[in-house]
């Protein structure tokens, strides 16, 4: 009996905290934490779509950049985060599906340390060059790759990264190979295409768009199945060069494990909410993103059928943590 009580008073002062945080929420700010540099293809479309949340939910969502170690800190940070609604990550898949079948131990279980929230929009990517780079479509890196095999460098976000991963995916599916130069961020890997300190790299378009736009890159190709509305005269990469090659990443929100379901159901409505509005459907396709908008029922579905995926192309085309 004893045992009993103090089941049910633990019961009781979780269902107490649980109605506590959700009465007036978000009563303050709420903190979006997201686990990639500055300017990357998830922060500019968090910071669209948290933008018009915020108006509509009466509270700033502030958005906070913790990159290193390809996401595996940011991550943690949101993993070990109260679950009160107030703490809310933005992740891509490579921190999602990509890591967890790269790091035997990451610090955090995607399945069971988090709360599906959102998949907000797929971001679609591109092959880009140096604009002094004698590539200008797909073709023309796997033939300078054959020609000098290890000797093209590509530029990354770090082990483990979507740009790591859509670049080792190409080499493996075209049959040859290349050099991974990783960088402390997606951001800064482009910059340093845009340099020429290495010739080459896969991108998410939301993080290049102005750079390619301001001509100080080359969109050699998109990664989509056919051309996109906001670059039209970029082919696929499918059709310039490796057949069959696709390769988009996501932006999701996640919740740490344990956030009562009406706040994540509140969230969730909230998001849809703000990817109804015209203006934000216009920023975000200008960025190269296709939204979405999903339950988090369906979010968790994807998720596992994702990690199976990408344990299966990881081990076909060896791809593992440097």
């Amino acid at each position: 009996m004893a045992a009993l009580r103090t089941a049910l008073a633990a019961l009781s002062l979780a269902l107490a905290t649980s109605a506590a945080a959700q009465q007036g929420y978000p009563n303050k700010p709420i903190k979006m934490i997201i686990p990639l540099a500055a300017a990357s293809a998830v922060d500019n479309a968090a910071r669209i779509v948290t933008q018009k949340m915020s108006a509509s939910m009466g509270q700033q969502i502030v958005v906070e950049n913790i990159p290193g170690a390809a996401g595996l800190i940011g991550t943690g940070n949101v993993a070990k985060a109260a679950p009160d609604g107030y703490t809310i990550g933005g992740f891509n898949d490579s921190i999602m599906t990509m890591l967890p079948n790269m790091h035997a131990n990451p610090g955090w279980d995607i399945l069971r340390d988090f709360e599906p929230v959102s998949l907000v929009a797929t971001i679609e990517w591109g092959l880009v060059a140096n604009n002094d780079a004698p590539i200008r479509s797909a073709a023309d890196l796997i033939a300078a790759a054959k020609a000098k095999p290890g000797e093209v460098n590509y530029g990354s976000g770090g082990n483990g990264s979507p740009q790591h991963v859509a670049m080792a995916l190409f080499a493996s599916q075209a049959g040859v190979t290349m050099t991974h130069v990783p960088y402390k961020g997606a951001t800064q890997a482009a910059l340093g295409v845009a340099a020429g300190d290495v010739p080459v790299a896969f991108q998410g378009l939301a993080t290049v768009a102005g750079l390619v736009r301001g001509g100080k890159l080359r969109l050699v190709g998109v990664t989509a199945n056919a051309p996109l509305a906001s670059f039209p005269d970029a082919p696929t990469v499918a059709s310039s060069g490796l057949p069959g090659f696709q390769f988009n990443s996501w932006f999701t929100v996640m919740a740490p494990a344990g956030t009562p379901k009406e706040i994540v159901a509140r969230l969730n409505a909230e998001i849809r909410k703000a990817l109804a509005d015209p203006g934000v459907q216009a920023q975000l396709r200008d960025q190269g993103l296709t939204i979405r908008g999903t339950s988090p029922e369906e979010l968790a579905a994807a998720t596992r059928e994702q990690l199976a995926r990408y344990a299966r192309l990881f081990r076909e085309a060896n791809i593992k943590a440097e």
